[in-house]
């Protein structure tokens, strides 16, 4: 009697995990290329498109670079600073801090946020840490990851990573390893000898949802994927200002040195003492400045030809620079444009406005996206989702650019009129300080308030020494309540 054996499940992929595998990789391969050209030219590695007409052959391999693609992204992302996590209702937010700084998020949004606006859209992945039980949260690539969307739903329902094996585990040179984010379960695949895939691990979490949030960038109705900051305007204006600069290049070699003529001169003038020809150099540099007259008595004519004028090239470059500044939303300065006359503060203020509510906008978007990767890593950590009733907040440092003087005066305008009281953090934080100068300040205020008190009670004990009245050792309610000296 022959006994069948069913195969593990925790040892095998599914039929269902091999098709879902092959649909992701098919779309992680697919829009690769298109993520690759981006990276080029925000890289400075593209390869611009000679059209054949002024490049002679041996300048073929001058590469021309410019790096307008990376300044407008980097001056877009360098606005957006994560600062903090906070709950909204204002309780203790050191479990949340203890998270981001286990992870490093502050640094690592950073990381997140370029490839968001480079590639059109980045990964947050959250999974179970080490064995203390602290959650996970990595920016990982769209270079390796994609991530299977419902739209009607607004969520993933499932995700797959294509990595290097020994980031993992001890594994072989250039072995590949996949990791299948399913709503119930993160699966761990290596490439088996057979030719499928073995699973190495899966980690059970039961969330009911895909632990994976995507950071789009660009999104509409029709494209939630999201679109990248360089677009092909922008990557049409680079590859022309880079042949304009090519053609500089060129012109800088053949012209750069003025061509002279002779009428009339003899053969011996292009000769040394014993008869041989001078080369086209020497010829230039030496004889051509004292001829002899020709036979004749005649002096031989001598002339020289315009030098290139390359300012017609740099008002070329200018023209594009302006065109890139539109497409960015940038001051024309950030790309090389200046003019004669410097440009007011107001000036610069108006012309960064476009700059500062594009940051805004992504602020909005990314803050959703990192709220929603810091309650599935408390999810994982407990083991149940957080109340819904307690909201996380994202705080970002001010996109804009204003001055100290002009945040402290409306600040003060704003306690002046009793709009907002002195000792609350929203007033600190509109006044400009950051996250880690407000605790502060609520730090010394608290020893501020223990010493005031202290000396209360002090200076009531001197009073009452003679009497038989026994002072209240005990600090005030509402000091209680404020300050936390409870």
């Amino acid at each position: 009697m022959t006994l069948s054996i069913p195969e593990l499940p925790l040892l095998t992929l599914s039929d269902d995990e091999l098709a879902l595998i092959n649909l992701l990789r098919g779309d992680m391969l697919r829009d690769r290329w298109a993520l690759q050209l981006r990276d080029a030219y925000f890289n400075g590695e593209q390869l611009v498109r000679d059209l054949g007409i002024s490049i002679p052959p041996q300048l073929k391999g001058l590469h021309t670079v410019i790096g307008w693609p990376r300044v407008g992204v980097e001056s877009l992302e360098e606005r957006l600073d994560l600062e903090a996590f906070r709950w909204a209702d204002g309780s203790d937010s050191s479990d949340l801090e203890g998270i981001a700084d286990a992870n490093d998020l502050y640094d690592e949004s950073s990381l997140a946020h370029l490839d968001a606006l480079v590639y059109g859209r980045g990964y947050l992945a959250v999974g179970s840490g080490e064995d203390d039980g602290s959650p996970l949260i990595s920016a990982e690539s769209p270079l390796d990851m994609t991530l299977l969307w419902d739209a009607r739903l607004r969520m993933g329902t499932a995700a797959l990573r294509e990595c290097a094996a020994d980031t993992y585990i001890e594994s072989g040179p250039d072995e590949r390893m996949l990791v299948l984010y399913l709503p119930d379960q993160t699966v761990m695949a290596l490439p088996s000898e057979s030719g499928g895939w073995e699973v190495i691990d899966r980690d059970m979490h039961g969330l009911g949802v895909v632990p994976v949030v995507r950071l789009a960038n660009r999104q509409r109705t029709v494209d939630r994927v999201g679109r990248s900051e360089i677009t092909p305007e922008v990557m049409s204006v680079t590859d022309a200002a880079c042949r304009r600069l090519m053609g500089m290049e060129v012109a800088a070699e053949f012209f750069g040195a003025p061509q002279r003529y002779i009428l009339g001169a003899s053969e011996s003038a292009f000769q040394d003492a014993e008869g041989n020809p001078l080369d086209a150099w020497a010829t230039y540099i030496g004889r051509m400045l004292g001829l002899e007259r020709d036979e004749d008595g005649n002096i031989p004519t001598v002339g020289q030809f315009p030098a290139h004028d390359p300012s017609g090239m740099t008002k070329i470059i200018d023209l594009y620079a302006r065109i890139m500044s539109s497409q960015f939303g940038l001051p024309p300065h950030m790309l090389g444009y200046t003019t004669d006359n410097p440009a007011s503060a107001d000036a610069i203020r108006s012309t960064e406005a476009k700059l500062v509510k594009r940051s805004e906008r992504r602020i909005r978007r990314f803050g959703a996206a990192w709220q929603q990767a810091m309650r599935l890593a408390l999810w994982v950590r407990d083991g149940e989702p957080p109340e819904k009733t307690r909201r996380i907040e994202t705080v970002w440092r001010n996109p804009a650019t204003p001055t100290i003087a002009a945040q402290v005066d409306a600040t003060v305008k704003l306690v002046q009129a009793e709009i907002l009281p002195a000792d609350s953090d929203v007033t600190l934080e509109m006044a400009g300080l950051t996250e880690g100068q407000r605790q502060r300040v609520a730090a010394d205020r608290r020893r501020l308030t223990r010493r005031a008190w202290g000396a209360g009670v002090m200076e009531r004990v001197g009073e009452l020494a003679d009497s038989d009245s026994r002072p209240s050792l005990e600090p005030p309610e509402a000091d209680l309540g404020v300050d936390g000296l409870g």
